[in-house]
């Protein structure tokens, strides 16, 4: 993959076209349209939800089928060798590390989220031994949370400090340690000031730990030129992986040669093979890695990768930008008649690639826009939330998905009972 600037100036917005007529125009004239084919859609859908899972790309669907039937049934074992399978977890980090604006030794390819995200915490509170302090906003993604409650329960020492987003670097005191931040809020989309924040954490003598997860695929990122020291992300959002997808790490060079990994598992070893007793670190970021890696997962995601070659991401958030922008004006009558409340920031600049609209009875709007052929979800306690991927999606199809979201609140079909049963994924 060839590298991706760090950084690019935004993109001036596209004027709202105002017919269906004029978005098959653009959508003919733009290149990036194209990039539709080589995703499996069901017809009559549009799928405004690959902010939480992508849809399937044809090279991964392929390439699964090739690693199971032409390499695990051919080679078993041997797969390991002559597949190169041992090497699938470092060339899936090296199509990771320009999206997010990294070198390829400072990725790993491995785990969840969650798991890498313990991994870095604890490393990194064992890089400021005198600091006790981790400091995160309030209301970014629980799970992250979670993560670092469950590490304060195994060092009691240590405390977790939680503030409003706009009282982060106030906070930066001589006693944290390190903060966690999600680059985009999961609820509204609003971003992060990465670059501000990583710098304003280095001078304060704090380390950064951020989540790519709803940025990673869509957005600038530059985590080399913002110095930040750590980072996390999912693949199977806008990286397109498939459901449960391997997630990647970020650990700045800087770090590579002090940072010890809790998880010392065999794959983050120098020599795994040599099966000796003591723990010894790869080099890089590889040390991050710990049990064997999920080849057919990781072949997936792998493969998914290949449609950001030769990409902008400030071209694909652009993109999704004129999306959002194309939804909030053909469906305003609609969400004003109805009473819904966009909690998404109203500057387009200041959000990443999803819009959220409050509504008391978000659930059943969703569950009745999904029969309809319009896919988005619902996010407890009130929202309906509705993503727009550049690499998919047309101006076209955002086009009839507004007006099925009309069509739904002006029939009245969200009323349906069947609508506000609970599933358990929502």
């Amino acid at each position: 993959m060839a590298p991706i600037p760090e950084l690019a100036p935004e993109l001036a917005p596209e004027p709202v076209p105002d017919s269906l007529a004029a978005c098959r125009r653009l959508d003919r004239d733009d290149p990036l349209s194209a990039l539709t084919g080589r995703f499996r859609l069901p017809a009559g859908v549009v799928y405004l939800d690959g902010n939480s899972l992508g849809p399937l790309p044809r090279a991964s669907e392929a390439a699964v089928r090739r690693a199971t039937a032409g390499e695990w049934g051919r080679s078993l074992v041997r797969g390991w060798n002559a597949d190169d399978w041992i090497g699938l977890p470092a060339r899936t980090a090296a199509r990771i590390a320009p999206l997010i604006g990294a070198e390829a030794e400072e990725v790993a390819c491995a785990d969840s989220v969650s798991v890498n995200l313990f991994k870095l915490a604890a490393g990194a509170l064992a890089l400021k031994p005198d600091r006790k302090v981790l400091l995160a906003a309030e209301r970014d993604f629980p799970t992250d949370g979670y993560m670092l409650q469950g590490l304060s329960r195994l060092r009691p020492d240590i405390r977790i400090r939680i503030v409003p987003h706009h009282e982060i670097a106030g906070a930066l005191s001589n006693d944290v340690a390190l903060l966690v931040l999600s680059h985009a809020d999961y609820r509204t989309g609003a971003l992060a000031d990465l670059s501000g924040l990583s710098r304003q954490a280095a001078e304060a003598g704090v380390l950064t730990l951020w989540d790519l997860s709803h940025t990673a695929g869509l957005a600038p990122i530059g985590l080399a030129a913002a110095g930040a020291d750590m980072a996390v992300g999912c693949g199977y959002k806008y990286l397109n992986g498939g459901p449960g997808a391997p997630a990647f790490a970020f650990l700045a060079r800087r770090h590579h040669e002090a940072f010890a990994n809790p998880l010392s598992g065999w794959m983050g070893h120098e020599r795994p093979f040599d099966f000796a007793p003591g723990y010894a670190p790869a080099a890089g970021a590889a040390r991050l890695m710990a049990g064997t890696p999920p080849i057919l997962s990781l072949t997936a995601l792998h493969a998914a990768l290949e449609v950001f070659e030769g990409l902008q991401p400030a071209a694909l958030l652009a993109r999704s930008r004129t999306l959002s922008d194309l939804f909030l004006a053909r469906a305003a009558p609609a969400l004003e008649a109805h009473g819904f409340t966009c909690v998404s920031p109203a500057r387009r600049e200041a959000r990443g690639g999803h819009l959220s609209f409050a509504h008391p009875q978000a659930y059943s709007v969703v569950q009745a826009l999904i029969a309809a052929g319009v896919i988005g979800d619902f996010r407890a306690p009130d929202l309906m939330r509705l993503g727009f991927s550049p690499l998919f999606l047309r101006r076209a199809d955002v086009w009839a998905a507004a007006d099925r979201f009309a069509q739904v609140m002006e029939t009245g079909a969200w009323r349906d009972p069947a609508f506000a049963e609970k599933q358990r994924v929502t």
